[in-house]
């Protein structure tokens, strides 16, 4: 590796040693910026080729350079003629000017080193690329070794050389005298260039029609440098001293022998015995043996071998030369009439240019990239021709890779991107771009791509031409996945609805809906949720092509397994939009079954995901109720979070003892399991906690002073009578039922919240009625009460032990035998905070409502009254005011009906009332 490097070091240093070497000094240098050695040519290919550039417009050019010291080896005298015969060639070269020689860019210039000057680009000499290497850089390069010449090439090659010859004889009436592969030039692009005018012989007599040429006898002494290559001249320059145009017609004649034997001429020559070597030549040509020619082509092998006559007057001139049979080649023809294309006029150019594309297929790459390329783009400063010459362009990039598309068709194309005048040519230019899209969008870079091709798409989309826009509509998906998604999502879309809601077009409208509906699958789901499909509800038209393009991309949304319609949406936009389009007058028959399809299959998907998901909400409630019923002392989910709607709901309705039939035993054993499986919400136990707070408050409190407040319809007097009355007819009740019905256990240190409770209180017709308070877990089953108060004496409101016996109601019900266990369901369902069981008409027969009494005005179920009682908290709760219970006057539902709610209410729902803190004392305290 070390030694590769070693290696390449030392070449890249004798390089740049040669370069610096070999102009250095010279005026060449002040105006161009000298390159890489790249050939060789001229006269024994003693000029070196180099890569140049203009420095001041960056132009690209090669440099031809002739080093001295190449020739130190001859003596002085020698050697100043090989300087002039070289400096005579370039300075004639110079003076011509013509497509079929090379063009000189800069004139000779001369330093104590060297002589170089500048032409055009040029690849090589016609002798590098024929295999001779001489005077190449070291390695040798690849593009100069494996350079092949097609059919092609050879042919248009030799005929702009025969044009060439043409112009010297007849227009310049010139010999060169020297023709050769060493001076046929082959520039950048592929064309044959004429170089090497040294030894050129110009007419004595310009103004006769038969020019006279003076011709100088060979002098073999001289250095070869100083004499044309010997193997390339016609046998009368040496023999007889003689020359005129016929002796370059020879000369062409070995050139194209040479071109079809790799480089070979018909005979070898000794150098130092010239004479005999022509004179041997000459008896050869007098019997040309035919295999000499076996591998010139057949259509043009007679006519080398009248080129190669020993007659001068038998070969055929220059011009009848270009008109041989073998140059109608097809291809040779197209390369001849780019040649000549700044001779004619547009409209003959525009005929060329249409038929173009039938003949790029035949022709190489090489001579469609390098040839045909740079005369096409040449013609993009004519706007008119724009849209003649952009057809064959494109087509030309489609053979070219990447990078070649980059480096040599992509600078000329950028400004056509943007060119909008004139507007007729304008418009063929989108159409022609919009149809090679594809093309523009793989092989163009990223950047470019943004810069130039999108927005020329865009103005596409806006053009007033419905023509455009339908064709950039129906173009837009083929090339959809090449688009960036910022860009068809910020730029693109936006425009095609533009286009849709503002055209006057059917078509155009038409074409957006289906536009949209095939590059759907290159958009994000909910962007099209969010963005599409609200966008068909703004389209005014109701056309029956429109309305089924709406219905396609519907479709489309709905059954991509990328997109999809949530069953939200399905429910709230998508299908009460399609069912006001199906049943739209403009549809006939097969269109409004197609509305129909579509909207069943929403229908059934949208109604199998719901029924799902409700499935499996089922299943999670009983799963957490098993679990509740099976583990009833361990907490579980519902008592760290608040139930949903749905819970609630089920727990109210859904209990299987809502039938309120349980027997008595039924109903005490539920009684005692019925705090465990009671669950507060997390709302319940912040109302709880205020009234814990709340209750504390009034416990350390004073008593409340007596107020005078005077209830609407109502007295003291009263209210203190009938309270006496409730007591009495309590204390009875009690003892009753405390003699003639068994208790059940009694709850340990369960307490009942203040009077009235905030559980939900049965009204007249059953329904639950909330006073304002969420009360702890209490067990009212149908066999008794599990209240915990008092029997009544001093300790009933003193609050002087913790546990109490409990009172059973039970015997006081209807219909009860003596020994049958009392049906207490009633109750139950109006003290179970969240299993209402029986409804007030179950409990017993509803007279009619009297009027409202003072007493119930005072304590309606929005009311909330706390108060201290000889130091410890007495709750009565879980009364509604339609108790139900037949054996007291006071409890039945036509004595009490459920108030109407209080106007003000504080958070908690209780309406603070200093009368009724005033009547709870007078009447307990």
């Amino acid at each position: 590796m070390e030694s590769m490097l070693n290696k390449l070091k030392s070449t890249v240093t004798k390089v740049t040693a040669d370069v610096t070497s070999a102009v250095m000094g010279n005026p060449v240098t002040r105006e161009f910026e000298v390159g890489r050695h790249i050939a060789s040519g001229g006269p024994g290919l003693c000029w070196r080729i180099y890569n140049g550039t203009k420095k001041s417009t960056k132009q690209e050019v090669a440099v031809f350079v002739f080093d001295k010291k190449t020739v130190d080896k001859y003596p002085k005298f020698e050697k100043d003629q090989i300087v002039d015969s070289l400096k005579k060639g370039v300075t004639q070269l110079t003076r011509l000017r013509h497509p079929r020689l090379l063009t000189v860019q800069h004139p000779l210039e001369e330093s104590r080193d060297c002589l170089a000057f500048c032409t055009e680009p040029v690849f090589a000499s016609l002798s590098n690329v024929l295999g001779q290497w001489d005077n190449l850089p070291c390695p040798i390069p690849n593009d100069i070794k494996e350079y092949k010449l097609y059919d092609v090439e050879t042919k248009y090659g030799l005929l702009q050389i025969s044009e060439g010859l043409s112009f010297l004889h007849s227009g310049v009436k010139m010999v060169h005298g020297n023709l050769c592969p060493e001076n046929i030039i082959l520039n950048k692009s592929g064309a044959w260039k004429i170089m090497g005018f040294d030894f050129s012989i110009s007419s004595t007599n310009q103004s006769d029609t038969e020019p006279k040429y003076t011709c100088k006898e060979w002098e073999p002494n001289l250095p070869p440098l100083c004499l044309p290559n010997p193997e390339y001249l016609a046998p009368e320059y040496i023999l007889s001293v003689s020359c005129d145009s016929a002796s370059d017609m020879y000369s062409l004649g070995v050139v194209i022998h040479a071109v079809f034997n790799e480089g070979k001429p018909v005979f070898q020559v000794n150098k130092h015995d010239i004479f005999k070597s022509f004179s041997r030549q000459l008896d050869q040509l007098s019997t040309m043996n035919p295999a000499v020619l076996n591998k010139i082509p057949e259509e043009v092998r007679e006519h080398v071998k009248m080129l190669l006559s020993v007659t001068p007057t038998v070969r055929p001139d220059a011009d009848q030369m270009t008109k041989i049979p073998f140059f109608d080649d097809v291809g040779a023809v197209t390369l001849q009439y780019f040649d000549s294309l700044f001779q004619r006029d547009n409209l003959q150019k525009s005929q060329f240019y249409k038929g173009l594309p039938k003949v790029l297929p035949k022709l190489p790459k090489r001579v469609v990239v390098y040839r045909i390329l740079p005369a096409l783009t040449s013609e993009f400063v004519n706007p008119d021709m724009v849209p003649f010459v952009l057809p064959n362009v494109l087509l030309i990039a489609e053979e070219c890779t990447k990078e070649e598309y980059i480096r040599l068709i992509l600078p000329d194309l950028t400004p056509v991107f943007k060119q909008q005048e004139p507007i007729q040519a304008s418009n063929m230019i989108l159409l022609i771009f919009l149809q090679k899209m594809d093309l523009l969008l793989t092989k163009t870079p990223a950047e470019d791509i943004k810069n130039c091709v999108l927005p020329m798409v865009y103005r596409a989309l806006e053009a007033p031409s419905v023509q455009i826009q339908e064709l950039c509509l129906n173009i837009i998906p083929t090339f959809a996945n090449l688009i960036d998604y910022p860009s068809m999502k910020n730029s693109l879309i936006p425009r095609i609805k533009s286009a849709c809601l503002q055209t006057s077009s059917l078509a155009v409208r038409v074409n957006s809906l289906v536009c949209l509906g095939k590059i759907l699958e290159y958009l994000d789901k909910w962007f099209v949720i969010d963005e599409i499909l609200p966008f068909l509800q703004q389209i005014p038209s109701r056309e029956p092509a429109v309305l089924m393009g709406m219905l396609g991309i519907y479709k489309c949304t709905f059954s991509h397994k990328k997109l999809g319609i949530p069953k939200e949406h399905l429910a709230s936009k998508s299908l009460p939009h399609l069912v006001s389009l199906s049943i739209d007058n403009n549809l006939n028959l097969n269109q409004f079954n197609s509305f129909m399809v579509v909207i069943r299959e929403m229908l059934s998907r949208m109604e199998a995901e719901h029924k799902t998901k409700l499935e499996q909400l089922h299943a999670m409630q009983e799963q957490q109720r098993s679990i509740n019923i099976s583990n009833p002392g361990q907490p579980t989910e519902e008592t760290k979070s608040p139930p949903s709607t749905a819970n609630q709901i089920d727990d109210i309705f859904g209990s299987s003892s809502v039938n309120g039939k349980e027997n008595g035993a039924a109903s005490s054993s539920s009684a005692s399991s019925q705090p465990n499986r009671m669950s507060l919400t997390l709302e319940e136990k912040q109302r709880l906690a205020k009234e814990q707070e709340q209750a504390a408050k009034l416990r350390s409190q004073q008593p409340l002073a007596p107020q005078t407040i005077k209830p609407a319809n109502s007295n003291n007097s009263q209210t203190k009578d009938l309270t006496s009355s409730l007591l009495n007819n309590m204390t009875s009740l009690n003892s009753l039922s405390l003699a003639n019905t068994p208790r059940p256990a009694p709850v340990q240190g369960s307490t009942i919240t203040a009077f009235p409770t905030s559980s939900p209180m049965m009204g007249t017709m059953g329904a639950p009625v909330s006073n304002g308070f969420n009360p702890p877990t209490m067990g009212f089953q149908t066999g008794g009460m599990g209240m915990g108060m008092r029997p009544p004496g001093p300790g009933l409101y003193g609050g002087m032990a913790s546990t109490t016996s409990t009172p059973n109601f039970g015997a006081l019900t209807q219909s009860q035998g003596p020994n049958k266990a009392p049906d207490m369901s009633a109750l139950d369902s109006l003290f179970t905070p969240s299993h209402p069981k029986v409804t007030l008409n179950q409990m017993g027969p509803k007279p009619p409502a009297g009027p409202s009494t003072p007493w119930l005005n005072q304590f309606g179920s929005g009311q909330t009254a706390q108060t201290q009682m000889q130091g410890a908290p007495v709750g009565m709760g879980g009364m509604s005011s339609g108790f139900g219970m037949q054996a007291n006057p006071f409890f039945s539902p036509q004595n009490f009906s459920q108030p109407a709610a209080a106007p003000s209410m504080n958070q908690s729902g209780v309406k603070h009332s200093a009368s009724a803190n005033n009547d709870l004392k007078d009447l307990f305290g």
